[in-house]
């Protein structure tokens, strides 16, 4: 074990996977998470890694990006992935999870750890010396927040992130949906559908471009993230635009009918006891009471009963680009790196796959060795390139990993979409095998 702990402050999904990819390799970690000493807008327990958004971890496909960015990962020992499909619950071809089984995996790994040190407190400032991670997340506290910037030098950004509501499944009318996965994914019923017609479309696009929402306060501006949007602002754009988004009904035929709806509103299954359902898309931030009148409009939800609301909440990042290395250090104090959605990248895969980049790092940093860059060709290389490779002076927002983020390194084009993406599939998974081959084994420094 190393002498002196890296200091992890947070214990999100990046902090996690952080301080496990450092005690896996036998250096001493110093985790701070300030919860349940200091709450957050979104948070309920005290758990590492607790998932406020979503329980989703989106495609588990490996010829889809995030898919691949799993694969990557587990090629890599994660803990959150590992975690995650001991949690899993059926969602089609995505990867889904119970949020509570979830929590306490990750949490009771590290706690078991004897190379880790929790720490209950809330990090106002800096440490002055050692090295530092720095995986606040979005919901990063106030008194941390304007320390980064002062470290900075500059004002942080900022954008909109929102919640969909969470539904009691005693409450509802399942006689009125269907059991249906959308072209037959995953075991070909994972979803529970609700089916509209296009008058009750129609009802429902009204209701929700004349519902009351929480206001913005004046020195507030209304940034979404745009893989996120709330309900109210998709709706907004369009009246069409839900059905031929996650209201879609194409792959999803009535059995009752045999015809294909004018609109579906989905439920995923929220935890193991199938005790709570998930309206996939509907993050809003409309009104509590304008939740329960609008939402339970939506046939088989007219009794629904709430076991969380939607709502929307500020997500803080940094200008990576101007700050931050390929191996997400700050430029100008290397001992310092930042780690998860601070640092622009969106999505809970994501973030995780930051935190374990920046464990891997410093690992070699300490084990005496030049860390060595994930190659771009990979889905996490390509993320450590987006947050540091870009002109400072550029316009810089979060984003999730894609393909078009992925160095494609074949010197012969190929035309068939399926097979490049295969091939850039295979290049990435040898290519993070033989980094980790690289970056593995300790190096001992002669005396």
């Amino acid at each position: 074990m190393n002498s002196e702990p890296v200091t992890v402050v947070g214990a999100g999904l990046a902090g996690s996977e952080c301080a496990w990819q450092l005690a896996r390799r036998g250096h001493g970690v110093r985790l701070f998470e300030m919860r349940p000493r200091v709450s957050t807008s979104v948070h309920r327990t005290d758990k590492f890694a607790e998932l406020v958004c979503s329980n989703s971890f989106r495609s588990d496909n490996p010829l889809n990006a995030v898919g691949l960015l799993k694969r990557e990962m587990e090629e890599l020992d994660s803990l959150i992935v590992r975690s995650a499909r001991q949690a899993a619950l059926p969602a089609g071809d995505a990867l889904a999870m119970d949020r509570d089984v979830f929590a306490r995996a990750v949490t009771s790994a590290l706690s078991a750890m004897p190379e880790v040190e929790v720490v209950r407190e809330e990090v106002r400032e800096i440490p002055r010396a050692g090295h530092v991670v720095l995986a606040t997340g979005p919901l990063t506290s106030a008194a941390l927040d304007a320390e980064i910037g002062r470290l900075l030098g500059t004002s942080d950004l900022y954008f909109y992130d929102s919640i969909a509501p969470v539904v009691v499944a005693e409450s509802l009318d399942f006689s009125k949906m269907y059991a249906m996965s959308r072209y037959g994914k995953g075991a070909g019923d994972d979803y529970w559908n609700c089916p509209l017609s296009r008058e009750q479309y129609e009802e429902l696009m009204t209701d929700l471009l004349s519902g009351e929402t929480v206001p913005m306060h004046d020195f507030e501006k209304g940034i979404y993230f745009e893989g996120c949007l709330p309900i109210e602002v998709m709706a907004e754009r369009g009246r069409e635009t839900l059905r031929h988004g996650p209201m879609k009904p194409m792959g999803l035929p009535d059995p009752a009918t045999g015809r294909i709806p004018w609109a579906v509103v989905q439920l995923r299954q929220d935890d193991l006891a199938k005790e709570h359902y998930n309206l996939v898309g509907f993050q809003t931030k409309l009104k509590i009471p304008e939740q329960q009148r609008i939402f339970r409009r939506i046939p088989g939800l007219e009794n629904a009963a709430f076991a969380r609301y939607g709502m929307l909440h500020r997500n803080t990042y940094i200008h990576a680009p101007a700050h931050l290395d390929r191996l997400w250090r700050l430029r100008r104090e290397p001992r310092i790196s930042f780690a998860g959605q601070i640092t622009g990248v969106e999505g809970y895969v994501e973030s995780a796959a930051t935190g374990l980049a920046v464990g891997r790092t410093i690992a070699q940093t300490l084990e005496g060795r030049e860390p060595l860059e994930i190659p771009a060709t990979t889905a996490i290389g390509s993320l450590a390139r987006h947050c540091s490779d870009r002109p400072p002076a550029e316009k810089f927002e979060p984003m999730n990993v894609t393909f078009g983020l992925i160095e494609d390194s074949s010197h012969s084009p190929i035309r068939d979409k399926a097979e490049r993406r295969r091939r850039m599939v295979d290049r990435a998974l040898t290519a993070i095998r033989d980094w980790r081959e690289l970056t593995s084994a300790p190096v001992v420094v002669a005396g």
